[in-house]
């Protein structure tokens, strides 16, 4: 059989297993289950093939999301010791936090040093980073309260001895957790808060020294970087194999039911990012008379390519080379858009918020006004410097939850559709760097676009 035809027995054999379902519902039909599971698992084999064919990670973390679901309905007993893939995933994840926070933090701070050269530009991107990124965090917040995608997630049925004890943090308890006392502790016990902050500080005292002491210091920091992006890339080879498990054990553990959870959060994320780019972004550049049907033409290869890979990061060459045939002087795009992409994370921040309290809404734990408003201000810190890597914000969300005392066990349930969130959310950090570079060009009279 010729490869081409993969995708088009594919499409038919889709339609097949679809109306064998619905007319099986319907009642129509009388088959035996193990018919319309080998209509099922074909089908699925099917998919495999051309997943094979693209050899795309993106793809391959769809197939497993199919396939885990299938396996956790049809061969529960198996699948409820599949966890075990998801939490192996995990633990990889969580020994990329520290080192590649201070990597990103220090050479995002210590790397534009000279605040002669940058002048008001330095400031007047960060304050709009930090009102932009806080106006994502309350929406993200606010479309979850509404939503309320995480409520009627039957707890009681994970097989995973119950719901943790969940101690109460007051406010003083959190700002002290936030400074660290032994920096070597708080990277090996994975403290993201104190590892935020002494990057930063870090990162400060690595500016004002002069050049021949802060470049070896900066080189090994943006080594550690980019040696931290390759160990994301390798550890995202086994993403399938944990959302696969994921999905799995979440299905065999809790039934079909728990989808719609998934699904309804899904919705929320979407249209959350949806309304910041009309209610926030829009009026921005209605504000400052940046032409919408330019910026948007110049935006669509980046956000495609952001897209498809779910990496900021992988936009960005294509993003810079975009904004400045738009009328972006180079000077600004170089500074605002690397500066952006660690401080300017407006998909991501949006995500976070809304993925905190959906944790805590499945866990059966209601959050107070005040408590989320500490998440907030905890995230406008953590959610920092993470962009360009895939699936980043699954470290954060996983760091956030710690921070908080919230189970785990929900992370688990989002992990199976974090990479349909991540294409979002990761296309809005796009659009968000790439409209932060245009406003920071205007402020300063250098924005020049061309003529339509």
């Amino acid at each position: 059989m010729k490869s081409k035809w993969i995708p088009k027995l594919t499409v038919l054999m889709t339609v097949i297993t679809a109306l064998l379902h619905v007319l099986q519902y319907k009642g129509v039909l009388g088959l035996y289950e193990p018919v319309l599971m080998t209509s099922r698992w074909s089908l699925l084999v099917l998919i495999v093939l051309y997943g094979w064919q693209k050899k795309s990670l993106t793809t391959w973390i769809f197939i497993s999301m199919l396939l885990g679901i299938e396996l956790g309905y049809d061969f529960k007993e198996v699948a409820l010791h599949a966890n075990i893939l998801s939490k192996i995933f995990l633990k990889l994840i969580k020994t990329i936090i520290t080192p590649l926070l201070f990597g990103t933090l220090v050479v995002g701070i210590a790397g534009h040093s000279n605040m002669a050269q940058v002048g008001r530009m330095g400031w007047k991107s960060l304050v709009y980073f930090e009102i932009v990124t806080t106006i994502a965090l309350f929406v993200g917040l606010a479309a979850i309260n509404l939503s309320e995608a995480g409520v009627g997630v039957d707890a009681g049925l994970m097989s995973t001895g119950g719901i943790p004890t969940v101690a109460k943090q007051t406010a003083e308890e959190v700002i002290l957790h936030i400074f660290p006392e032994n920096f070597a502790k708080s990277f090996a016990e994975g403290q993201v808060l104190q590892v935020v902050v002494f990057s930063i500080l870090f990162g400060i005292a690595m500016a004002m020294l002069p050049e021949d002491k802060k470049r070896p210091m900066l080189e090994f920091s943006e080594s550690l970087s980019e040696v931290m992006f390759k160990f994301t890339g390798i550890v995202m080879y086994a993403a399938p194999f944990g959302v696969a498990g994921a999905i799995a054990y979440t299905v065999a553990s809790m039934g079909l039911g728990i989808l719609s959870n998934l699904f309804l959060l899904l919705a929320t994320l979407y249209l959350a990012l949806i309304a910041f780019v009309l209610l926030v972004l829009v009026p921005i550049m209605l504000l400052l008379k940046i032409p919408i049907r330019g910026f948007a033409k110049a935006v669509t290869d980046p956000v495609s390519l952001a897209f498809a890979t779910a990496s900021s990061e992988a936009a960005l060459p294509k993003a810079m080379e975009k904004m400045i045939a738009f009328g972006v002087p180079k000077k600004v795009v170089a500074f605002v858009m690397p500066t952006g992409y660690s401080f300017n994370l407006d998909g991501t921040t949006l995500y976070l918020s809304l993925a905190s309290v959906f944790v805590a809404q499945a866990a059966g734990i209601h959050l107070s006004i005040s408590q989320q408003l500490i998440m907030v201000f905890t995230l406008m810190l953590t959610s920092k410097g993470v962009a360009g890597v895939p699936r980043a914000s699954l470290v954060i969300l996983l760091a956030t939850v710690a921070s908080f005392n919230l189970p785990e066990w929900p992370v688990y349930i989002i992990l199976g559709i974090d990479t349909l969130m991540d294409m979002a959310r990761t296309s809005v950090n796009v659009i968000g760097n790439c409209l932060a570079s245009v406003v920071i060009a205007k402020w300063e009279g250098e924005f020049n676009p061309p003529q339509e």
